[in-house]
């Protein structure tokens, strides 16, 4: 199983070698820019606004996907969007996170009581480029992004990552692959006003 992983994640690099061209994302959808441009006034810092979101999801605060907004007293964020699929289908999920100011992993409860702190975010089996980025991809996370493959990466001594859940019919060798490959090439950098 690790060995297709790690194969699965090396084909995921490629495929984002090869996402389309960058001058199709100039700007955060109108629909959605309102929405990322308010949290990054919040948090004071950049955050990364998607140009593409999985079927049926979309970007929207407020919308019907939103699953959580939650702004730590660090001003971390989480974004989430859902979908429950119908019976039988599963999910579509994907998460937004920013780390301003903090460029560490940071630290998850451990998964049996009193254990100590995990990295929520671990098990780096690649790394991916698109957009000016380069995002490591981590197979093992916890928390909100417990069955997701995450990617990680520094923008600005900060820390940002992306990552949607893997549950059929969505495996990582293709569907999520892609979808991870595409999220990452169409991001749009949206900075604080005022």
């Amino acid at each position: 199983m690790r060995a297709l992983l790690v194969a699965a994640a090396a084909a995921l690099a490629l495929t984002a070698a090869a996402a389309a061209p960058a001058a199709t994302r100039a700007a955060c959808p109108a629909a959605w820019a309102q929405g990322w441009q308010k949290l990054a006034n919040k948090v004071e810092a950049p955050v990364y606004c998607p140009t593409w979101m999985p079927n049926p999801l979309d970007a929207k605060f407020g919308g019907q996907y939103q699953d959580i907004y939650s702004i730590g007293k660090d001003r971390s964020f989480l974004v989430s969007f859902l979908e429950h699929g119908d019976v039988g289908s599963g999910d579509v999920h994907v998460n937004f996170r920013g780390y301003p100011e903090s460029t560490k992993i940071p630290r998850c409860p451990g998964q049996v009581k009193q254990s100590p702190p995990i990295p929520c975010f671990s098990d780096p089996v690649a790394t991916m480029k698109a957009n000016g980025i380069k995002a490591t991809v981590y197979q093992v996370n916890q928390g909100a992004d417990q069955w997701h493959i995450l990617l990680a990466w520094r923008y600005n001594r900060a820390l940002y990552t992306v990552s949607e859940h893997v549950i059929p019919p969505y495996r990582f060798s293709s569907q999520v692959k892609r979808n991870l490959a595409r999220l990452l090439n169409g991001l749009v950098l949206v900075r604080p006003q005022g």
